[in-house]
């Protein structure tokens, strides 16, 4: 059966459309929400976002280190009273080597997950990288400075 000559590229555009919006990577799911320390919260119009790390990067932080590798940053999104998504981004040794030079955030990667644990395939990983990469200076993190600060 001979297919019509749009049909080709329809599904070409299709597949690297999905392509750049689901990019597997290494960052894994919050293992325990609850181990993890609460350290600022930033609203946003009518989304509340709660931000979680652990103790030992928050003490990095505070030192003028950088997070250990096996650090997750957790912003937990929070619309209408409950978990709406949450966006991970992880520290890994060598993660960084996964991307070409121009693409990377240091070793850190990045994933939305539902809160069903889910990877949220509607949300474009390659963004998070490219505007993360404005701050290299303080880990990549926009909260930072909310770190450092944390008692």
């Amino acid at each position: 059966m001979k297919l019509p000559r749009l049909t080709l590229p329809a599904c070409l555009v299709a597949i690297v459309a999905t392509t750049v919006l689901a990019e597997p990577n290494r960052v894994g799911f919050p293992a325990d929400l609850d181990s993890l320390v609460h350290y600022t919260t930033v609203t946003r119009g009518d989304v509340t976002e709660y931000m979680y790390t652990s103790a030992e990067a928050l003490s990095a932080i505070q030192t003028g280190q950088e997070p250990p590798d096996g650090t997750q940053v957790i912003l937990q999104d929070w619309r209408e009273g409950e978990v709406y998504r949450l966006f991970v981004m992880e520290k890994g040794a060598g993660w960084g080597e996964d991307y070409d030079e121009a693409g990377r955030t240091g070793d850190w990667q990045f994933q939305w997950y539902w809160p069903d644990g889910a990877i949220n395939t509607d949300e474009n990983t390659q963004r998070c990288r490219s505007c993360h990469m404005s701050r290299e200076d303080r880990s990549y993190m926009y909260t930072y400075n909310d770190a450092r600060r944390y008692e």
